[in-house]
């Protein structure tokens, strides 16, 4: 991990202005309540360039200009002996030059001084712009005091540069490492939805479910979920973000599943959708089928040089032509396949895109546009970056709805890294077929 973050923190200093400084913080850490602080996790851009985990730390990045060589240096706790015995090992600014690959580190009470001593004369400062108004106004203070040394002919920096657009297109992209890890983490998160597949009954609670995926995930070694994971039953399958995970699972529902683990700071993301008592109803076969179809004929549009939209496109053209197929839109009505998406008739049954961008954060960053082109078209696929492909159907009572669908939500989802030649689904420890799915029911918890 040090050589790869050094080595990117390389690649965004070269992309600097000359002699420019680039400040990042890592996030700060959250009171839950009293004397209580939310469990911690870094900020992913810090984590990108660092690798350090630790919470009161600053990336600052020196790009080279003329025979001055690029810097990076990390500000961060120091030693201390009393605090470690309650809160745990702290590296310490010596330790972590060591460690972490950095040219310099000071403590972190040193940053207001250094940072006024490096931007004077700095041509431009990069930092995210806006995200966070305690930096706006630290960034503020820096270029007073800066500037109060105008007499002495000391010049503060005369742009300002957001830094988070280059680095969302940086992480777009991943190395093998982060592919390798991403790799690991959906194997985890699958072998939990099996092991939710295997365990689930008539009669117990979505809680007890959800207990079984974390179960899994920790005892794998997965740090924390991506997310908050969606164990629900019935209806609650139809709400996109449903959140309780309370309700009884009851003989002759589906289960929705949406959930995933985090590891070494990368996130995986899998949907799956099984009934309760192990068999699928023939209406509930019919809805997952054409899900199954929906997703089969979005992953067959993953290969470089196709357009991102191509996924939702060719997913959205398999669901349309079952609802009107399985009579949820009435054809005498909404046309064909082509009236139905021309209209949007089809959103009261699917309302969400097809997927998005997948790595250190569940919906990852990176422009899904080609910003670049006059008109922003949807931007090419490339080996390295990594989707996630969810199509579903969502049924709630209504008129002119089949009664045999109602109160049925499903959605299938697969984690997927563009390859060279196509795509390779990483999540595949998760059964996905009817027979599959049928035949892991039956198997003894």
């Amino acid at each position: 991990m040090t050589g790869a973050c050094a080595a990117r923190r390389a690649r965004l200093m070269a992309q600097m202005v000359p002699g420019a400084v680039a400040v990042l913080p890592t996030a700060q850490e959250v009171a839950r309540n009293a004397d209580s602080d939310y469990p911690y996790r870094h900020d992913s851009y810090f984590y990108y360039l660092s690798g350090f985990t630790e919470p009161e730390s600053v990336v600052v990045l020196v790009a080279a200009r003329g025979d001055t060589p690029a810097r990076s240096i990390l500000f961060c706790r120091e030693k201390n002996a009393e605090r470690e015995i309650w809160d745990g090992f702290r590296h310490g600014p010596e330790a972590a030059l060591s460690a972490f690959g950095f040219d310099a580190t000071f403590t972190i009470a040193a940053l207001d001084g250094q940072m006024e001593q490096l931007l004077a004369n700095a041509p431009a400062l990069y930092y995210a712009l806006g995200s966070d108004a305690e930096l706006d106004a630290r960034v503020r203070r820096w270029l007073a005091a800066v500037r109060r040394q105008s007499r002495l002919g000391v010049t503060a920096p005369a742009a300002a540069h957001d830094l988070l657009p280059l680095l969302d297109e940086m992480r777009l992209l991943k190395d093998d490492g982060e592919l390798a890890t991403m790799r690991r983490a959906a194997a985890i998160s699958g072998r939990a939805h099996a092991r939710a597949m295997r365990a689930t009954r008539p009669g117990m609670h979505e809680y007890e479910i959800e207990a079984e995926l974390l179960y899994e995930f920790r005892r794998s070694g997965a740090q924390h979920p991506a997310y908050s994971s969606i164990v629900a039953s019935g209806a609650n399958a139809c709400v996109l973000h449903y959140s309780a995970n309370n309700a009884p699972c009851r003989d002759g529902e589906l289960l929705l599943i949406d959930a995933g683990c985090e590891l070494d700071g990368y996130a995986s993301d899998i949907t799956r959708t099984f009934p309760v008592n192990g068999r699928f109803t023939a209406p509930q076969r019919d809805l997952y089928e054409l899900v199954l179809a929906a997703q089969a004929a979005a992953l067959h549009a993953i290969k470089p040089g196709h357009r991102y939209t191509a996924i939702h496109d060719a997913a959205l053209q398999v669901l349309a032509q079952g609802m009107l197929d399985l009579g949820l839109l009435d054809k005498n009505k909404a046309g064909n396949v082509a009236d139905v998406i021309a209209s949007k008739s089809y959103l009261p049954f699917y309302m969400h895109g097809t997927g998005h961008w997948l790595g250190m954060d569940v919906h990852d960053v990176g422009q899904y546009r080609d910003v670049n082109t006059p008109d922003k078209p949807s931007r090419p696929l490339q080996a390295g970056m990594v989707v996630t492909v969810e199509p579903g159907i969502y049924v709630w009572p209504a008129e002119g709805v089949p009664e045999q669908f109602w109160n049925t939500g499903i959605r299938i989802e697969d984690d997927v890294i563009v390859t060279p030649t196509g795509h390779t689904i990483i999540s595949t420890a998760a059964p996905k077929s009817v027979a599959d799915i049928e035949h892991l029911m039956q198997q003894a918890p």
